[in-house]
């Protein structure tokens, strides 16, 4: 059951023009333990509809405090009221933290950590960040951090501090994609000739030993084609989308089979809970369950986060889209239920199964 928990802002302090940095207290402080490079998904009414956003914590996991980055996107409704009418001293609902951005790889004594941000995205590799370098004496840290102009770089003065405190382990290259600097190289957008060249005078790529990536997915997709180009293993590369322009399609996509009828018997397990219903084919497993007062998980409903995480135990579905779930849980048959369509007449998928 996606169960909601009230929290309370004790602080909000603008980072750039229309970013704010929420810092919150939880009623319940068992709830909100979390990973660095996790996020929290809240839940508000407007004008009589729920919306349910998720945002990055950017706290690192032994700072103490509870925070996330909310930055305005044109025509968002939660991030345009967290920005411009959110006060100190009202209360949130969030579920609590999700995600599984991080990852320990294979550590060792001296660990290389390599990460490529570009605006908002910045937002849980702070947290990743700012947990290694605290929790790790021995790591190193090298972030290349793109935006369109010095005022519209997220956490800067707190990028700034980072670096002066570990001048010896943080390197940081900002990119900038609208102003010209001294160094070419630091101008422009980060695509796979401009990793080419970082790899090639400024970043010693043989030495990671672990990538992340966040920000937009044409530059994803550049990062990690051109980190495997460098000699890097897909098991030493996270990405975390901030918005998806196209979806993309399973990896494993299922087979037709079935009379296609447009009715499909259903049948779903949550907290323990087992449901049957008559669901419609041309609708997610997401919508199907909601639509029967199965109050599944969910954030985005675009397949980026993995909220809605489910195993399909039989029958089978295919999956439109999917930035969220490695190939080992696909293989082990979980999908994201906003984005799966039943493609047989019988279906059942457990949400109990996924672990959270």
């Amino acid at each position: 059951m996606a169960d909601f928990f009230d929290l309370t802002v004790t602080d909000i302090e603008k980072t750039v023009r229309d970013a704010v940095v929420l810092t919150l207290k939880p009623k319940d402080d068992n709830a909100f333990a979390f990973v660095q490079g996790q996020y929290l998904t809240f839940r508000r009414e407007f004008d009589g509809e729920e919306l349910r956003r998720s945002y990055s914590i950017c706290a690192g996991k032994n700072d103490g405090l509870l925070q996330v980055g909310v930055k305005q996107v044109n025509g968002g409704v939660f991030s345009t009221w967290a920005n411009s009418e959110l006060k100190v001293g009202d209360d949130l609902q969030a579920m609590a933290p999700a995600g599984n951005f991080y990852s320990a790889g294979e550590m060792n004594d001296a660990p290389h950590y390599l990460a490529f941000a570009a605006g908002s995205g910045i937002t849980p590799i702070l947290s990743i960040l700012r947990t290694a370098l605290m929790a790790e004496p021995g790591a190193q840290f090298t972030l290349v951090y793109s935006n369109r102009n010095l005022n519209t770089v997220m956490f800067r003065e707190e990028l700034e501090d980072l670096k002066n405190l570990h001048m010896n382990r943080l390197t940081i290259i900002h990119i900038l994609s609208g102003d010209v600097q001294d160094i070419d190289l630091f101008s422009g957008r980060v695509d796979a000739e401009k990793c080419k060249q970082l790899f090639a005078h400024w970043v010693d790529i043989g030495s990671v030993t672990m990538a992340y990536i966040c920000g937009p997915e044409e530059m994803m997709l550049a990062v990690s084609a051109s980190l495997k180009d460098h000699g890097l293993q897909k098991n030493q590369i996270r990405f975390e989308l901030f918005g998806s322009a196209q979806p993309g399609r399973a990896k494993r996509p299922a087979t037709i089979t079935g009379s296609q009828t447009q009715e499909v018997a259903a049948k779903v397990v949550l907290a323990g809970d087992t449901r049957s219903f008559t669901m419609a084919r041309d609708i997610s497993l997401l919508d199907a369950a909601l639509q029967n007062d199965v109050q599944a998980p969910f954030a985005c409903k675009a397949g980026v986060c993995s909220t809605c995480k489910a195993k399909v135990l039989s029958g089978e579905v295919e999956m439109l889209a999917n930035h969220a779930l490695e190939d080992y849980e696909v293989e082990a048959g979980f999908v994201l239920s906003c984005q799966s369509y039943a493609l047989t007449d019988n279906v059942s998928w457990d949400y109990d199964e996924a672990g959270g």
